[in-house]
C-alpha cells in the first residue's frame, strides 16, 4: 500500500473519520505532500510523508517547516476540540482516571506528547547524604531552537499571536518561525475558582502524564488564597494527580510568570515521600495536621479532609511569611523600594480523602556575594545546575541541561585516567570527588550518579531559607514562634 493510502487508513482507524471518508482524507494528505503516492517503508508514516513533501518542494527543508507539516498531518487523526471535550467529560463521569487515560493516550498517539523525544532523556535516582532519594534527569528531548527563528525574533516588533506558549489561542495554531506548531494541540475546558481554565499535556514531559492547568486569560501568576482554592478545586476534579504552582517572583519562580498556570501529573515526587521532622499544632485549626518536613528546602506540610480549614491555615502561613524578616539569615520580605521578596511554592496532592498541601518558603533577595540569588544555586555548583529552582525541582526531580550528557562522559574519562576533554568548570569538583573515592571502570557510572545527585541535593539546600544547621534550625524556631 502507498504511504498516503496507509496514513489515510491509520487516520480513519484513529476515529476522527469513517471509512466512507477515505478518498477525502487521502486528498487532504495530498494537499500537504503532493499527489502521487509512493510505496510505504517500514516504520512511522509521518516522517516518510515529510520527506516526500521536502523532495517535491511542497515545504522547504528546514526545522520549522518540518515541525509544522508533522503536526498538520497528525491533526488529521485528531478530533475537533468540541468532540474531545464532550468525550472527556463523559468519561470523567465514569472516573477521572478513565478520562485522563483516554486523553493522554490520544495526545501520545497524535504526537502532541513527543514520546520518542522524551525517551532520549537520561533519568536515574540516587540517595543523598540526608537520606532522601532524589530524581535526576538530563533533558535531551526539547529540540534546539531553529536558527532562522532566532534571527526572525531579533527583528520582530509586531504584537505576538498567540501572546505566549500557554495561551489558549495555541490550540490548532499552524505555527511559524519562533512560534511552535500546534495544529494537533487540544485543551480540555474546565472551571477553576469560578473562572474558565484549560488542561493540556506537556509536549516534552518531565515526568509521567505531565500536564498544565492554565487560565484561559493571559494574566500574570499570583500566589494568594485564591491559589489554594484553585488547587483544592483541581484536586477534587483530578484526585489521582498532584498539582502545584511555581512561585510568582523572578529567581525563585518559573519561566512563564506572565501567564497564570499550574503543573500537575501522575507522579510521586521525593518530597511527597519525605517525613515530618517537627510536628506543629495550630489550635484554631484543629482539623489540620501540620509539621515541618525533613527536606533540604524549607517546607511546611498541612494535611486535612477539611479543605476550608486547610485553605485558611495555608493563607495565614503565607501571609506571615510574606511579611517576615530575619536579618541574621539574610531573610528580608521587602526591599527599600517596597518590592516584595517573599512568596511560596504551593503543591497539593491527595492521600485517600485527605488533601496534602506543601508550602515551600521562598525568598528572591540578591546581594554582592550572590547576585543571582541568595537562596539560589551557589556558584560552585553552577557546573551542574545554574538555572532557577522551580516547582518540579523543589519536589526533588532535577531538570539538568543537555550539555551535561557529553560533559559528564569527559568527567568519567578523567577519573579513569583516560584521554579527555574535561571542562574547567567541572575540574575542581572532579578532583575533589577523586580525592575521596576509589573509582574504577566497574563503579565509575555509579559514582557519577551518586555525586551528581549529591550536588543537586546541595543545590536544594542552597535554595532553602532555613538551612539544616544550628543557625538555620534556630531560624525555623523563630519563625514558628511567630506562627
Amino acid at each position: 500500500m502507498g504511504v498516503i493510502a496507509e496514513f489515510a487508513q491509520e487516520t480513519i482507524d484513529a476515529g476522527a473519520f469513517e471509512a466512507l471518508d477515505k478518498v477525502y482524507v487521502e486528498n487532504k494528505i495530498r494537499a500537504l505532500v503532493g499527489d502521487e503516492d509512493v510505496p510505504a517503508k517500514e516504520g512511522k508514516l509521518v516522517p516518510q510523508l515529510i520527506e516526500l513533501a521536502v523532495s517535491r518542494g511542497k515545504i522547504e527543508d528546514g526545522q520549522t517547516a518540518r515541525e509544522i507539516l508533522n503536526d498538520q498531518l497528525y491533526d488529521l487523526m485528531t478530533p475537533r476540540p468540541s468532540v474531545i471535550n464532550h468525550e472527556f467529560w463523559q468519561k470523567h463521569i465514569v472516573s477521572p482516571e478513565t478520562a485522563t487515560d483516554w486523553f493522554y493516550n490520544l495526545c501520545t498517539n497524535n504526537d502532541y506528547v513527543k514520546v520518542d523525544a522524551i525517551k532520549k532523556n537520561v533519568v536515574f535516582n540516587e540517595k543523598v547524604k540526608d537520606g532522601n532519594e532524589l530524581e535526576i534527569t538530563i533533558n535531551l528531548s526539547k529540540p534546539e531552537k531553529d536558527p532562522k527563528a532566532i534571527a526572525a525574533a531579533a527583528h520582530a516588533t509586531a504584537k505576538k499571536y498567540p501572546q505566549c506558549a500557554l495561551c489558549l489561542e495555541n490550540e490548532g495554531y499552524l505555527g511559524r518561525l519562533g512560534q511552535a506548531a500546534r495544529s494537533n494541540h487540544r485543551v480540555i475546558r474546565l472551571n477553576v475558582g469560578g473562572q474558565k481554565w484549560g488542561m493540556q499535556y506537556s509536549p516534552y514531559a518531565y515526568f509521567n502524564e505531565h500536564c498544565i492547568f492554565l487560565d484561559t486569560k493571559h494574566e500574570p501568576m499570583k500566589i494568594d488564597q485564591q491559589t489554594l482554592i484553585n488547587l483544592v478545586e483541581i484536586e477534587r476534579q483530578f484526585p489521582h494527580y498532584f498539582v502545584g504552582s511555581n512561585a510568582d517572583l523572578p529567581i525563585v519562580g518559573g519561566s512563564m510568570l506572565a501567564h497564570e498556570h499550574y503543573q500537575g501529573g501522575r507522579h510521586t515526587f521525593p518530597m511527597m515521600k519525605a517525613k515530618i521532622k517537627k510536628p506543629l499544632h495550630f489550635s484554631d485549626f484543629p482539623a489540620v495536621k501540620a509539621g515541618v518536613v525533613d527536606w533540604p528546602m524549607s517546607d511546611i506540610r498541612l494535611t486535612s479532609e477539611d479543605t476550608i480549614q486547610l485553605i485558611q491555615l495555608g493563607t495565614y502561613i503565607m501571609d506571615k511569611w510574606n511579611h517576615y524578616d530575619d536579618e541574621s539569615l539574610q531573610i528580608k520580605a521587602f526591599g527599600v523600594d517596597g518590592e516584595r521578596h517573599h512568596t511560596v511554592t504551593p503543591i497539593m496532592h491527595r492521600e485517600g480523602t485527605a488533601y496534602v498541601l506543601d508550602l515551600v518558603l521562598r525568598d528572591n533577595n540578591t546581594n554582592d556575594d550572590y547576585p543571582l540569588g541568595i537562596f539560589h544555586p551557589h556558584a560552585e555548583k553552577w557546573h551542574i545546575k545554574k538555572e532557577n529552582i522551580g516547582l518540579i525541582e523543589v519536589m526533588g526531580r532535577a531538570i539538568l541541561p543537555a550539555r551535561l550528557k557529553s560533559e559528564l562522559n569527559e568527567v568519567k574519562k578523567f577519573w579513569l585516567g583516560e584521554a579527555n576533554e574535561i571542562t574547567d568548570a567541572h575540574l575542581p569538583w572532579a578532583k575533589e570527588v577523586q580525592s575521596r573515592r576509589e573509582i574504577t571502570k566497574d563503579n565509575v557510572e555509579q559514582v557519577l550518579h551518586e555525586e551528581v545527585a549529591q550536588v543537586f541535593g546541595d543545590v536544594l539546600a542552597d535554595a532553602g531559607v532555613f538551612k539544616n544547621d544550628e543557625a538555620g534550625q534556630a531560624g525555623w524556631e523563630r519563625f514558628l514562634q511567630i506562627l
